[in-house]
């Protein structure tokens, strides 16, 4: 047993890994229902193991009986090892109308290391629809390669006024940015020099493992 789960009881590491199968497979977080209807047990039980991961420091929620929920860095050495790659999700970014960003650790996600094989990867949560004609959706996990610079017609995550993010198609006009929408319904985006700070190239997209595809 890794080292890092001998302070599960099997019980326990048993729900850790069948939640970390239905994230991985963009299933979402389960409700107390579907849970105890899938594994066998009942509601309480659900609650009780939900309960003690948290407070073992395996899985966060937000709020008492919020479905939102992210598995936490104890487990990803042994999710890499057994299932592939992991990469961090940081925080959200928005595609559409530019979202503060909160640079904050949200979770894991599990990608293909044959597909996505640079440095320091890291993912985003896009927001809006201001990239569907390129197949960028709301929810969409965009996984991205750090950058502090970019080609003309690329597909970046910028930081707008060092406090909103945001994924656009960029083009550099010589004495301004502008970040580009692939929705008709959004304009064009235009910023002086110093006010876009480049933050890494979108590479590829998650929605569930299925649709999972490298730009």
């Amino acid at each position: 047993m890794p080292p890092s789960q001998r302070n599960l009881t099997p019980r326990q590491r048993e729900f850790f890994e069948y939640l970390q199968q239905r994230l991985s497979h963009g299933r979402g977080a389960p409700s107390l229902r579907t849970a105890a209807g899938e594994l066998g047990i009942s509601h309480t039980a659900v609650a009780s193991l939900l309960q003690s991961l948290e407070k073992k420091g395996w899985i966060r929620r937000e709020g008492r009986y919020s479905r939102t929920l992210a598995l936490l860095n104890a487990a990803a050495p042994e999710i890499a090892a057994a299932n592939g790659r992991t990469v961090p999700i940081i925080g959200r970014v928005a595609a559409g109308l530019p979202l503060y960003a909160q640079q904050e650790w949200a979770g894991t996600v599990l990608v293909d290391p044959a597909v996505y094989r640079g440095e320091q990867l890291f993912a985003l949560r896009v927001q809006g629809d201001s990239m569907r004609d390129v197949g960028i959706l709301d929810g969409d996990l965009a996984l991205c390669e750090p950058r502090q610079f970019a080609a003309n017609g690329e597909i970046v995550v910028a930081l707008i006024n060092s406090e909103e993010a945001t994924v656009k198609r960029f083009f550099y006009r010589g004495d301004h940015i502008e970040l580009k929408p692939e929705n008709d319904r959004y304009p064009v985006m235009t910023y002086g020099l110093g006010e876009v700070l480049i933050q890494g190239k979108v590479i590829g997209i998650q929605r569930g493992p299925e649709q999972m595809a490298a730009l």
